[in-house]
């Protein structure tokens, strides 16, 4: 907390003074396009980290610190953008900022990889990011699995009309346009979106599917083993009948 207001009060000294970019305290940290982030939520991703980042420049490396043990996220971490100045403004406009009731801490680092650390497996890249979620949700990667059912969605697609939600991603795939960083982001979110609407319709045709067979044999039993019924009351002309041979 006093880390975040001393830098509230630089850059408000800074802009009452009316301090040029080249005079800024920021420029202390020219060396260095890390920036160190804490008091994040917990349950926040690396996808969601960068795109938080992402509104000031374009990050090109992240590390978000988790146990080691329980693969949890403690909430901090290092990012590094492409461009140097694209950390000033994130100090600036993270610092103090809160997301999900926390207030986060916003700095500027000199982030040093230790000797056994791999410097690509911070790279930045929503495949990347999308890939190493799903392995810590044993799920497959995204390329095994369009590799094993591209072909198969394909042809399911072809037999019945397209949901709202593949009708957003073909027009998110062709129309946006393909230099917004955010774009491989959008179509991710929307891929899931699919994937959800596919599983709701799929529960929908199992449960239709269970009635109608439960009708079909409730139909069967209702016409197993039962033949023509004789009535437990005798007609009024067989009793007529017998009372004239009595009387005889």
């Amino acid at each position: 907390m006093n880390q975040i207001r001393a830098i509230q009060a630089l850059n408000k000294r800074e802009i009452e003074n009316g301090v040029p970019p080249e005079a800024s305290w920021h420029v202390d940290y020219r060396d260095t396009a890390f920036i160190y982030f804490g008091g994040l939520p917990y349950e926040l991703t690396e996808g969601d980290v960068i795109t938080i980042f992402s509104q000031f420049g374009e990050p090109v490396w992240l590390k978000l610190a988790r146990d080691k043990e329980t693969g949890k996220s403690k909430g901090f971490g290092w990012l590094k953008y492409e461009d140097q100045r694209s950390t000033d403004l994130a100090v600036d406009n993270f610092g103090g900022a809160e997301i999900s009731g926390r207030m986060i801490r916003v700095d500027h680092a000199r982030y040093k990889m230790r000797d056994d650390e791999d410097p690509e497996e911070g790279r930045i890249g929503w495949e990347d990011m999308m890939r190493r979620e799903r392995a810590e949700k044993g799920l497959r990667s995204d390329k095994e699995s369009d590799e094993g059912s591209e072909d198969e969605k394909e042809a399911e697609a072809k037999k019945r009309p397209l949901l709202k939600e593949e009708q957003e991603l073909r027009l998110l795939i062709e129309n946006h346009d393909d230099d917004d960083p955010m774009k491989e982001y959008l179509v991710e979110e929307k891929k899931k979106e699919v994937e959800e609407a596919l599983r709701k319709e799929k529960r929908k045709g199992e449960v239709k599917a269970q009635g109608e067979v439960k009708a079909q044999g409730e139909v069967k039993a209702q016409g197993k083993g039962q033949g023509p019924r004789r009535s437990r009351f005798r007609s009024k002309p067989l009793v007529q009948e017998r009372s004239i041979a009595k009387r005889r």
